[in-house]
C-alpha cells in the first residue's frame, strides 16, 4: 500500500511537475452531432493521444520529404502549425518580449537552439544600462552589472558563518530563490564560479569516507558531473551510474532500483545525484526517484540545470525537499553566456558536511559590484579562439581573483554543455579556460578590501587614472529576464515549448533520402520522440544517402555558417537490449580524453554516441526551429557538404575547417 507522500508525489507529478494539462486541441466539427449525447470524461492518456496525433498531422501526414526545395514555404507551415496548435497563439506574449527586449536576435538573424538554463537579464537592460553608464564622465567604454570575487573558505564555513550582507549579492539572491520558489528558511545560497566548481565543491565537501557511494542518472558525458566523479573517487567513494535503454533512453528501472535500495535500510548510503530530465535529449524523469532515493538513506542532489524557466514552481519540491540543489543563470541570452552558479544546500543537511581544506579554493564567490568598468574588454568582434584567450589575461592580469561579466560577447557556447574546438564548456561558464583554484592569501586580501569598502558605504570603481565614482551600496535589483519569465507563467512556457519541440522531432522524422531502396531516413532521433511529455530539447544525427553518419561537429559548423547555433555531446550509459545487439555494434563509439575514436580502444574510454543536440528557450520562436529544419534538409542533397567547402574557399578564406 503507497504511503500518503507517494500518494500525493504522484498526483503532484501528474498535474504539477513539469506538464501542465494540455488545452484541448481543435476538434472537427460533427456534422451529425447527437440530440442527446452521452456525458464523456476525458482522461489523461486520450488528450495526450490526441496531441500526438495531432502533432503528427501538422506537417502534411503521410509525407516524406526527399528534397530541400520541396519544403513548405514558412508562412504556408506557419498556418497550418496554427490550425492544428490554436494555443500557440495564446503564447503571443513571449514573441512580444522577444521583439521588444531582444531584439538583436532579429537584427543579427541569430538562432539560438544552443542554450540552456536561466538569464537573468535582457538584452535591451544591458543595452539601457551601457547607455547610462557612458553618460557618465568616467564611465568606461563597456558596463558590467556585477562582478564576481572569490573567497577563500570552505562550504561549510560560508553555510554556517557566511551569511550575505545587504547589498548587490543579497538582492540578487533573494530575488533567484524567489524565482526558484526555493525558502530561504529551508535552505542557503551560496554562489560559485560557474556549474563545475558547484559539483565539484561538494564533491570535496561531502563525507564519502563514511557514505562511500556516488551513483549518478546522467545520459550523456557532462564535463560538471565528471568533475565531481573524479573528485570523489580520490576521496574513496564507489562510482555508479544509471543506464539508459535504447533508443529510448529511457532509466532502466529494475538496475537503478536495485542501486538505490539495500537490505541494510539503516546504512547510510551516500549521494544520489538526479537531474529532472536530459538537457540533450529531453528525456523526463519522475520526482519519485528523489523519494526512494531518500527512503533509503541516501542524500540527494537535484540537478536543476536542464530545468526551464518556472520548471521550479512544482509541488514537487515541497514534497521531496532534496538536500541539495545546483542550478546556474546567465546574463543574457542569444548574446553574453557568461554567469555564475548556485549551490543550495539544505539547512538540516549542512551538519553533514566536511570544512575540506581543498574545498577552500574552489571557487565559491561574492557577487560585487562592477569595480573596474574602463577595463572591460570587448569581446564583440573577437573570434571564439580569441575571446577565449582575452579572457585567460583578464584573469592573469587581476590575480585570478575578480572577473567582470559584460556583453556583448561573441563565444557562442555549443555542445549543452558547449563544445568547440576540441575544448568542453559548460554554458554560462569559464569551464576550463582556467583553474578555479585561486591563491588563499590572495583572496583573503581581496576579500577584506570588499569588506571595508562596504562597510564604508560605497563601493569606489576605477577610472583610467584611478579617479573614483560612487556605487550605490543597495542597489535596486531588477532581473528583467527573470521577471518576463514570472510575467508568462509556467502554463505558458510549458505549453510554447512543448508545441515547437514536437513539431520539430516529427518534422526532422519526415526527411527521407531520395531513391533509396531501404528508405534511409535522414535524421535519427535519440530518446523520445513524439511526445507529450519530454523535454525542450532533441538529440539527433544525419545520416547520408549511404546510410553514414555526418560528424555531429560537422553539422555543427555548418549551422553556423547559416547564423544557427547548434550543440554536440556525447550520450553515454546506454543499455542495449537483445533485440539490438547489430545496433549496438555500429553505433557504439569509444571516446578518450575528450576525443571520440572509432574501432580503438584505450584505457578508461567510455562508450556511447556523438550526437547533434538543439535546446528551445522560452523565448525561441516556430520560425527559428523551421530555419532548423530547413537547414537540416540541405543535406538531403548528396553534394551539400562538398558545395559548402568551395564556398567557403572562395570566399578567399585561407583554411577549410570542416
Amino acid at each position: 500500500m503507497q504511503s500518503r507522500c507517494i500518494r500525493e508525489a504522484s498526483q503532484a507529478c501528474l498535474h504539477g511537475c513539469f506538464p501542465t494539462p494540455f488545452p484541448t486541441l481543435a476538434e472537427p466539427s460533427n456534422p451529425n452531432p447527437n440530440p442527446n449525447p452521452l456525458p464523456t470524461t476525458t482522461t489523461t492518456a486520450t488528450s495526450r493521444f490526441h496531441f500526438a496525433s495531432a502533432t503528427m498531422s501538422s506537417l502534411l501526414p503521410n509525407t516524406q520529404f526527399t528534397n530541400h526545395e520541396s519544403l513548405p514555404p514558412l508562412p504556408e507551415c506557419f498556418s497550418n502549425f496554427t490550425k492544428v496548435y490554436p494555443q500557440y497563439t495564446e503564447t503571443e506574449q513571449a514573441d512580444d518580449i522577444r521583439a521588444n527586449d531582444y531584439f538583436h536576435l532579429s537584427l543579427s538573424n541569430r538562432v539560438c537552439l544552443d542554450y540552456n538554463g536561466f538569464g537573468l537579464f535582457s538584452h535591451l537592460q544591458l543595452q539601457s544600462s551601457m547607455a547610462a553608464s557612458s553618460s557618465s564622465p568616467n564611465s568606461g567604454t563597456q558596463f558590467s552589472f556585477f562582478d564576481l570575487s572569490y573567497k577563500s573558505t570552505s562550504l561549510k564555513s560560508q553555510i554556517l558563518y557566511g551569511g550575505q550582507e545587504p547589498g548587490l549579492e543579497s538582492g540578487i539572491s533573494k530575488r533567484i530563490m524567489g524565482f526558484l520558489n526555493i525558502s530561504e528558511n529551508d535552505y542557503s545560497m551560496v554562489c560559485t564560479a560557474n556549474r563545475a566548481s558547484a559539483f565539484k565543491l561538494l564533491a570535496e565537501s561531502y563525507p564519502f569516507e563514511s557514505n562511500g557511494r556516488l551513483l549518478t542518472v546522467y545520459d550523456y558525458e557532462s564535463e560538471a558531473v565528471r568533475g565531481m566523479v573524479e573528485s570523489s573517487q580520490k576521496r574513496g567513494a564507489k562510482v555508479m551510474s544509471a543506464n539508459f535503454s535504447w533508443q529510448s533512453l529511457r532509466i532502466q528501472s529494475t538496475k537503478l532500483k536495485k542501486m538505490l535500495v539495500s537490505r541494510r535500510k539503516k546504512k547510510k548510503k551516500g549521494l544520489f545525484v538526479f537531474p529532472l530530465q536530459s538537457r540533450m535529449s529531453g528525456a523526463r524523469y519522475s520526482y519519485l526517484w528523489m523519494s526512494m532515493a531518500q527512503e533509503n538513506g541516501w542524500h540527494v542532489l537535484l540537478d536543476a540545470c536542464a530545468l526551464g524557466p518556472k520548471d521550479m514552481d512544482t509541488l514537487g519540491l515541497s514534497l521531496f525537499q532534496p538536500d541539495f540543489l545546483i542550478c546556474s543563470f546567465f546574463q543574457v541570452f542569444g548574446e553574453n553566456p557568461s554567469g555564475f552558479g548556485c549551490l543550495f544546500v539544505k539547512r538540516s543537511s549542512a551538519s553533514v558536511l566536511e570544512a575540506s581544506t581543498m574545498a577552500r579554493s574552489i571557487g565559491i564567490v561574492s557577487i560585487v559590484p562592477p569595480r573596474k568598468p574602463s577595463n572591460q574588454l570587448d569581446y564583440s568582434s573577437a573570434t571564439d579562439s580569441d575571446a577565449q584567450s582575452s579572457k585567460i589575461q583578464l584573469q592573469d592580469d587581476d590575480l585570478a581573483i575578480t572577473i567582470s561579466f559584460s556583453g556583448p560577447m561573441s563565444v557562442r557556447m555549443s555542445d549543452g554543455e558547449g563544445k568547440r574546438n576540441q575544448k568542453k564548456f559548460e554554458p554560462g561558464e569559464t569551464s576550463e579556460l582556467r583553474k578555479t583554484d585561486v591563491s588563499i592569501k590572495q583572496a583573503d586580501s581581496l576579500s577584506s578590501e570588499i569588506v571595508e569598502l562596504e562597510k564604508s558605504g560605497s563601493i569606489q570603481s576605477e577610472s583610467n587614472e584611478g579617479s573614483v565614482r560612487k556605487m550605490d551600496p543597495n542597489p535596486a535589483i531588477e532581473c528583467r529576464c527573470l521577471d518576463h519569465a514570472d510575467s508568462l507563467g509556467l502554463p505558458v512556457i510549458s505549453s510554447r515549448a512543448r508545441i515547437l519541440v514536437n513539431w520539430l522531432v516529427n518534422a526532422l522524422m519526415k526527411l527521407q533520402h531520395p531513391n533509396s531502396e531501404k528508405g534511409i531516413p535522414l535524421v535519427k532521433i535519440y530518446g523520445p520522440r513524439v511526445k507529450f511529455n519530454r523535454g525542450p530539447a532533441v538529440a539527433f544525427n544525419v545520416f547520408d544517402w549511404k546510410g553514414e553518419k555526418v560528424e555531429p561537429i560537422l553539422v555543427q559548423k555548418l549551422a553556423d555558417r547559416s547564423n544557427i547555433s547548434l550543440s554536440y555531446g556525447f550520450l553515454h550509459n546506454i543499455w542495449f537490449p537483445d533485440k539490438y545487439e547489430e545496433d549496438k555494434e555500429k553505433v557504439l563509439e569509444t571516446r578518450s580524453n575528450g576525443v571520440t575514436l572509432v574501432g580503438k580502444r584505450k584505457e578508461k574510454v567510455a562508450t556511447g554516441v556523438t550526437v547533434v543536440t538543439a535546446a528551445i528557450g522560452f523565448l525561441a520562436n516556430f520560425e527559428d526551429i523551421y530555419r532548423l529544419w530547413a537547414f537540416v534538409a540541405k543535406f538531403l542533397d548528396a553534394d551539400f557538404v562538398e558545395k559548402e567547402r568551395w564556398r567557403y574557399m572562395a570566399l578567399n578564406q585561407k583554411t577549410v575547417e570542416i
